[in-house]
């Protein structure tokens, strides 16, 4: 006889799929890259705050590249990335051939180039992502983490963002950075291309969009107001 020890309180947690990148260089570059950590772990810091629990899934699974681990100051960072628990799951990421979307109430994307080269053009996430928000789900994203959404078609055949406002990484950003000769693609432009409405603010200023279950950031600066907004949409 099997004995079930789950907890009501655990088959009513929210839970987060959190799609990480398995590209591990900026574009074709031999620049090391991946998730970048900041916008990961920022966000984190807000969901288990929140008592939500949260998956890493990536499209082949495994241990998922990241950078930005060294930042001087950055408390919420360190914390997370010294965890055991955070490291096994980053080195343990669920492959998409894996993934039941019915489990999770929201997926979120966090930001780093490395994406770019793969999230970007996955077919098989987009269309869990598309099953997930047309079944009432919420979908987030910071920084180059928008990029993800691009590839998610409805099953009406229509784009998830042509009638979304969104914002994402910006032109000048890639300058400031210094990336904007080896990004695969410019996010801004693909954005403003495929989405209803392309927003953003200054360089490096906090800005989120919520548009009917989609959330966006604009930069790493924004991780914290998305994890925010995640929990106001989620309740």
């Amino acid at each position: 006889m099997h004995i079930d020890n789950t907890t009501e309180e655990e088959n009513t947690m929210i839970k987060i799929l959190i799609p990480v990148t398995n590209h591990a260089t900026l574009g074709n570059t031999d620049q090391a890259n991946g998730t970048y950590a900041p916008e990961l772990t920022h966000v984190l810091h807000v969901l288990l705050a929140a008592g939500y629990d949260y998956d890493l899934a990536s499209v082949s699974g495994g241990q998922a590249p990241i950078y930005g681990t060294d930042i001087e100051g950055d408390l919420v960072n360190d914390e997370l990335l010294n965890s055991e628990e955070f490291q096994n799951r980053i080195n343990n990421t669920i492959a998409v051939s894996q993934i039941n979307i019915n489990n999770y109430d929201a997926i979120f994307y966090p930001g780093g180039f490395g994406l770019l080269s793969d999230l970007a053009t996955n077919a098989d996430f987009a269309k869990i992502a598309a099953k997930h928000y047309e079944g009432g789900g919420v979908v987030a994203a910071v920084c180059h983490g928008p990029a993800a959404l691009l590839p998610i078609t409805l099953s009406n055949g229509v784009k998830l963002l042509a009638n979304k406002s969104v914002t994402g990484f910006t032109r000048e950003e890639e300058i400031d950075y210094g990336t904007i000769n080896d990004v695969p693609f410019l996010l801004e432009e693909s954005l403003a291309r495929s989405a209803a409405r392309f927003s953003k603010v200054q360089p490096w200023g906090v800005f989120v969009i919520e548009d009917d279950r989609v959330i966006t950031g604009q930069n790493p600066a924004s991780a914290h107001a998305v994890g925010e907004a995640l929990i106001q949409l989620l309740g």
